[in-house]
C-alpha cells in the first residue's frame, strides 16, 4: 500500500524575471509555503514573497558551471512533500515550457506525492515583448515557433525551424554562432531580421539588432552572455516602428538589485 503524503508541491512559474509579472496566485503561493526550492533565474524580490521563516532550498542549473543533478531535485521535493510541507517548486518563465516541469512533475506522480501547476509568463513571449518585438503581426506572421537552440542527445531540426515565420529561440547565448550557421544552412535568409535579448526584463536588459547573418558577430562585438533569447523574422523589424517602446529597454527599469549579475535560462 503506497505511503500517504500529507504535503503538496506547487510547480510554480515565476515568469522571465520582472517581479512585477509574476501572478497573484504564484504571490499567495510563496506567502503560504513552507519551502521554497527555487532556481538561479529568480528575482530576489519575488523571493521577497516567501513567508519569513520558510526554508529556501536552492537548486539552480548553470551552463558550463556547477547544476544541481534534475534526479537531487526530485528527491527535495518528494522528501520535503512526505514530512507534510507546503513546497513551491519555483521556477523562471513556465514549469513546462523548457523547465523540467514535466519532469518534475513525472517524479511526484510515480512517488504518489499531491502536485498543482501553476503557469508563468514565458520568457519566449514577454522578453521579446520588452524588446519592442511582437511575436506576431497581422501583416508579418501568422505563426511563431518556440526552440531551444540545446537538446540533450538530439540536435534541433534546423530544415523545420528555418521555414518559422517568427522563430524565438531559448538557450542561444552559448550557441549563436552554430545556430546561426544552422538556420542559415538549412535555408533561412541571411538577411532576415534578428535580435538577441540578453537578461529580458531585467533591469541589465540589452538588446542587440542585427540581419540573421551579422547577429552573432554583433553579439560576440557586445559581449552578449546568457540568458540571451534569438528572435528571428520579420517581426524584429517593429523595432524601428516602436522607437518610444524600444527606447524604454526592460520592464524592470524601476527596480534595481544590487549585486545582481548574470543569470542563466528559463
Amino acid at each position: 500500500m503506497r505511503e500517504q503524503v500529507k504535503g503538496r508541491v506547487y510547480l510554480v512559474g515565476a515568469g522571465p524575471g520582472d517581479p512585477e509579472l509574476l501572478t497573484l496566485r504564484a504571490a499567495r503561493l510563496l506567502r503560504e509555503a513552507n519551502t521554497v526550492v527555487h532556481d538561479r533565474l529568480i528575482h530576489p524580490a519575488v523571493l521577497e514573497h516567501a513567508r519569513p521563516h520558510a526554508r529556501l532550498i536552492y537548486v539552480g542549473k548553470e551552463g558550463g558551471g556547477e547544476s544541481v543533478r534534475q534526479e537531487d531535485i526530485h528527491t527535495v521535493l518528494i522528501a520535503q512533500a512526505k514530512l507534510g510541507r507546503s513546497v513551491v517548486r519555483l521556477k523562471g518563465g513556465d514549469p513546462f515550457v523548457f523547465g523540467r516541469g514535466a519532469e518534475e512533475a513525472l517524479a511526484l506522480e510515480e512517488a504518489g506525492v499531491p502536485y498543482e501547476v501553476v503557469p508563468g509568463l514565458s520568457a519566449g513571449i514577454a522578453v521579446p515583448a520588452s524588446a519592442a518585438i511582437p511575436v506576431t503581426h497581422r501583416d508579418l506572421s501568422g505563426e511563431v515557433t518556440f526552440a531551444t537552440a540545446h537538446r540533450v542527445g538530439r540536435a534541433p531540426d534546423w530544415d523545420f525551424l528555418a521555414r518559422a515565420q517568427t522563430l524565438v529561440l531559448f538557450m542561444a547565448g552559448d550557441r549563436l554562432e552554430e545556430t546561426v550557421r544552422a538556420l542559415v544552412t538549412a535555408g533561412r535568409a541571411a538577411s532576415t531580421p534578428a535580435a538577441v535579448v540578453e537578461a529580458g526584463t531585467w533591469e541589465h536588459q540589452r538588446v542587440v539588432e542585427a540581419t540573421l547573418g551579422n547577429i552573432a558577430l554583433e553579439a560576440r562585438r557586445e559581449s552578449v552572455g546568457s540568458p540571451a533569447l534569438l528572435v528571428v523574422g520579420e517581426v524584429v523589424s517593429m523595432r524601428s516602428r516602436l522607437p518610444s517602446l524600444a527606447a524604454r529597454g526592460s520592464t524592470m527599469a524601476g527596480h534595481p538589485v544590487p549585486g545582481v549579475a548574470e543569470a542563466g535560462h528559463e
